[in-house]
């Protein structure tokens, strides 16, 4: 299991597991917070295509799926 801080989301970068559309390489251009700091919001964007989607951070943290960094 990955270990994520929420604050530091934002530019931090991720390595898909399993690569569809060529995407492999991420980086995580938006993140936004409501009143009591708690991620409401999480933008990913592909870095050879510039796709972008909305996921939920917290799937960042299954190692299965996920790696910290470009790998």
């Amino acid at each position: 299991m990955n270990k994520i801080n929420p604050k530091a989301l934002i530019n931090s970068k991720w390595t898909k597991v399993d690569i569809t559309n060529k995407e492999k390489h991420f980086i995580i251009t938006k993140v936004e917070f409501d009143e009591e700091q708690k991620v409401i919001a999480c933008v990913i964007e592909a870095v050879m295509t510039h796709n972008e989607y909305t996921i939920d951070w917290r799937d960042l943290k299954v190692s299965d799926q996920w790696r910290i960094g470009w790998k």
